[in-house]
């Protein structure tokens, strides 16, 4: 017997995504509802490329008694009305949202660094997904921490516009367009703060007191959560005209000794983590290289000469699969081997 599943925000980015990996991955659904706004309803989507073809229901009126899961991927507005809704009607929600990821009683899992966490999901039924970039992070650095201990980890990021959802990715190209192809005046800026393409911008999310972004905090709060409290994380999270993929440059400072090439080793044996290390010119993986794949890739492994025990690194993965639908769908095969048992 296999699982009855509701991915909803299902018209989404990531929730097509959703859909798409639960079929790639076959994992054991006996039925699959997508479920979205009421805007959406009565329209078909996709189930991957099974030939299959869902139509979607409308979150106003769906009763989640009797479903195992629900991967959420609809934003903390409609996250917070119906998560709990379906959480108190015996379905485990799976939330790619921010919403619960620090509730001390929903757990956030990355399965490749804290699968035991998952332990905890029957205090609310509910367990978190983290932030895109702070799940290709721990990633790389659960392997490393286990060997040498984590102090410290400087963190910049160059994250896609797929992050920010369709109209991310809409302004990209419509402002690209626009210099390419002028038609009048190009439009002003409405996803993002500044002009995005053939431009970085420093800000992803709200500014917050001490001069941080959101964004940044959540990479802190959520890595000591996720790898260790005792580690110490400062990030700066940056906006760049990529359609998909995040890049991360990391600069670790460790308790022990780690030379390179040992943590090199380390890294090709790692779960989740493909390393493609050559010092060569294209020796080295770049965000175009990583979509449509769930591996959290890892190039220019360096030791850092101007501290003590310090590596440096380049990270890469795919935002909308390891950041979000593929963690989501490998969180529910974690929970039914640990707990749910079907299939």
């Amino acid at each position: 017997m296999g699982y009855r599943v509701a991915v909803v925000g299902a018209t989404g980015n990531v929730g097509r995504e959703m859909l798409n990996i639960l079929a790639e991955r076959e994992f054991p659904c006996d039925e699959i509802a997508a479920v979205a706004s009421p805007r959406s309803t009565g329209t078909e989507i996709e189930y991957g490329e099974s030939g299959r073809k869902l139509k979607v229901k409308n979150i106003e009126h769906f009763d989640f008694t009797g479903w195992d899961i629900a991967l959420f991927a609809a934003g903390s507005g409609p996250t917070a009305i119906y998560a709990p809704k379906a959480a108190s009607q015996g379905c485990v929600v799976i939330d790619n949202s921010s919403l619960y990821r620090m509730e001390p009683d929903v757990p956030l899992i990355v399965p490749e660094v804290n699968p035991e966490a998952i332990d905890g999901y029957t205090a609310r039924n509910i367990i978190a997904n983290p932030n895109c970039s702070t799940a290709q992070m721990v990633v790389a650095l659960k392997p490393l921490h286990d060997r040498a201990k984590i102090k410290r980890v400087i963190v910049s990021t160059y994250q896609s516009v797929s992050g920010a959802g369709k109209a991310g990715m809409d302004e990209l190209f419509e402002q690209t367009r626009s210099i390419f192809m002028p038609v009048g005046e190009m439009n002003e800026p409405q996803k993002f703060t500044k002009q995005i393409a053939f431009n970085v911008i420093p800000h992803i999310d709200v500014f917050l007191d001490d001069g941080s972004t959101k964004e940044e905090w959540k990479m802190v709060v959520e890595t000591k959560k996720i790898l260790d409290p005792k580690i110490k994380v400062q990030a700066t999270c940056v906006r760049v005209p990529v359609f998909v993929g995040h890049s991360e440059s990391l600069n670790i400072e460790f308790e022990e000794e780690l030379s390179a090439t040992e943590a090199q080793d380390i890294l090709r044996e790692a779960p989740g983590v493909m390393l493609v290390d050559k010092r060569e010119n294209g020796g080295y993986i770049t965000p175009i290289e990583c979509v449509g794949d769930g591996a959290t890739y890892v190039s220019r492994v360096r030791e850092d000469p101007t501290i003590d025990n310090g590596l440096a690194l380049w990270c890469v993965s795919d935002n909308l699969r390891k950041g979000a639908a593929l963690n989501a769908v490998q969180i529910a095969e974690l929970l039914g081997r640990r707990h749910l048992k079907k299939g």
